[in-house]
């Protein structure tokens, strides 16, 4: 646990680990492609567990998955595949680690079009984080319209493990979305300006 008085959202005072996420990359707005899509893929794997559980294995799906580099994925096979469900440093799931192998050929086939990922997700929000002023955890939505909407484009560009509520925790974790609580010191160092 950090030992300071600054107030955070209460889903990451668990854990050290999980507050360092909290404090420096939760919520901040991303744009470089390759980390849209590393956060992409962690954020399927997280499908039916806890974030913390993904976050304690980010540095194993790495280190399995040559850095989640779409380049390199879109080239994985079924040895690719059989070699990583016996690695005990990330969630051995077939249907999970297949889903990245196609949603790497698929952010690959956007980028053979001339679609920049990260042009085509920001423009969902006009290029401005939205700011929402929640002031506790029940009040945060799983899924919103948006969310299914770039859920549906997603699945019709190919992409996997990329439901509604996923997306919308993709969303929060890539700073689409500004979900800090209101109370929490993060959420005005977040606001624009």
């Amino acid at each position: 646990m950090m030992n300071d008085s600054l107030q955070r959202c209460p889903w990451c005072l668990s854990d050290s680990e999980y507050q360092q996420y909290h404090d420096y990359e939760w919520g901040v707005p991303l744009h470089d492609e390759q980390k849209l899509f590393s956060l992409l893929i962690l954020e399927g794997a997280q499908a039916g567990l806890s974030w913390i559980t993904i976050l304690k294995r980010r540095k194993g799906y790495l280190d399995a998955m040559d850095n989640l580099d779409p380049d390199k994925l879109a080239r994985y096979n079924d040895s690719d595949i059989t070699r990583l469900m016996l690695d005990s440093r990330i969630i051995q799931n077939r249907r999970k680690l297949e889903s990245a192998v196609s949603n790497a050929r698929a952010f690959l086939a956007m980028k053979e079009r001339g679609i920049s990922f990260s042009n085509w997700l920001w423009a969902w929000v006009e290029d401005r984080p939205i700011q929402n002023h929640w002031s506790s955890l029940s009040e945060v939505p799983a899924v919103t319209p948006l969310s299914d909407t770039i859920s549906r484009e997603l699945k019709r560009l190919g992409f996997t493990f990329v439901g509604p509520t996923i997306i919308y925790a993709y969303m929060q974790s890539a700073g689409l979305v500004n979900d800090h609580l209101v109370q929490c010191y993060r959420h005005y160092e977040l606001l624009p300006g």
